[in-house]
């Protein structure tokens, strides 16, 4: 099983051009919001013992995002449960103030223009996008950005 370090390492690898570095500052974040507002949107009710429960899919991701980084470094869970946490807070300001249709649309045109500028990054990095090896590594990105957060505070991972 690969530590945190070789899976930081290795999406690093593809990630050493100042512009593309910048890109995915701005892309990663909005990805990763943008993906969770869309999943949000998928609403799954359902009953158990009396009692009537609603979950959706941004949860279900967010909960299996979890156990994959929980494997890697408790830190790094701890960061990514707070930035995911901070960005259902934001989808559920969001939700009031706009349709569901309205949503749809905002983050599908965010999510796209984001992707748009992942592959603009890696065009001019000169290297393709660490998913295309591996699909892990799209959990990753936001961990390597976190990763640089840690270091700046001294925090361990």
């Amino acid at each position: 099983m690969k530590s945190i370090y070789d899976w930081l390492d290795a999406y690093g690898e593809s990630h050493q051009n100042k512009t593309n570095k910048q890109i995915h500052w701005i892309c990663v974040p909005l990805i990763m919001v943008t993906l969770l507002g869309l999943l949000s949107l998928v609403n799954f009710g359902f009953s158990i013992n009396q009692g009537s429960y609603n979950i959706n899919l941004a949860t279900i991701l967010i909960i299996l995002a979890v156990l994959f980084y929980a494997r890697l470094s408790i830190s790094i869970t701890l960061g990514m449960v707070f930035f995911s946490g901070c960005s259902i807070q934001f989808i559920s300001i969001l939700e009031n103030s706009y349709t569901n249709s309205e949503l749809f649309v905002i983050y599908l045109i965010t999510f796209i223009i984001a992707w748009i500028g992942q592959f603009i990054g890696h065009k001019i990095e000169g290297k393709k996008p660490s998913f295309f090896e591996d699909i892990q590594f799209l959990l990753i990105g936001p961990a390597w950005l976190l990763s640089f957060i840690y270091k700046k505070l001294g925090i361990k991972y």
